[in-house]
């Protein structure tokens, strides 16, 4: 008996996104995306984040990635004490397109039942097979939300680049710290982090 043969289907990624004229791509806003989530609409196993409007499936987490994650929770909960709310894997509300959620996220203290944060103090990152994401889309999405400084934890080459100085959707001051390093995040005053309690 015949059966119709149907081809494969075609899955965009963020780099097909560019090929398609601006025109034809209607963003997904965050408004709607946090619509979707109330309805249930995405299932408990559906690891997604929206960025710059469109809907996108988080890395899987592999040993490395999950250790460093709890070290850093360990470290950063110690330096932020009163002065900041520690807010590990948890949305963050950038723009009106995008609401990644980043491995930690140092916001103002407070309560946050009615809406998700949109400042921040520091956002991390843990990176391997997500780096070139990290470094260019979240970057951006990051600058522009003015967030003071962004880290994103280099599991490949074991470094941190640290990014400074939001402006016009960049950051002004990019530099990498080495495992025997430390680093003073800015707005926390006096705190210092040795890279090697986390990713030595």
């Amino acid at each position: 008996m015949w059966r119709p043969c149907y081809p494969s289907p075609v899955v965009l990624s963020l780099d097909h996104l560019a090929d398609l004229a601006p025109g034809r791509v209607r963003p997904l806003k965050r408004v709607e995306y946090e619509r979707l989530v109330e309805l249930g609409v995405f299932g408990e196993d559906d690891r997604i984040e929206l960025l710059g409007g469109v809907l996108v499936e988080m890395t899987p987490q592999y040993p490395p990635h999950a250790s460093t994650v709890q070290r850093l929770n360990r470290v950063l909960t110690r330096i932020a004490g009163e002065r900041a709310e520690l807010r590990p894997q948890l949305p963050f509300a950038a723009s009106d397109e995008s609401m990644p959620e980043p491995d930690f996220a140092l916001v103002a203290p407070g309560r946050y039942d009615d809406a998700h944060p949109s400042a921040a103090f520091l956002i991390v990152e843990v990176a391997d097979s997500s780096l070139r994401m990290d470094r260019r889309l979240k970057a951006e999405i990051y600058a522009r939300a003015e967030v003071p400084e962004y880290w994103i934890v280099n599991l490949v080459d074991r470094l941190v680049e640290v990014h400074r100085q939001p402006r016009d959707g960049r950051y002004d001051q990019i530099f990498s710290v080495a495992v025997d390093g430390v680093i003073r995040p800015v707005a926390l005053d006096g705190a210092e982090i040795r890279v090697a309690d986390f990713l030595g």
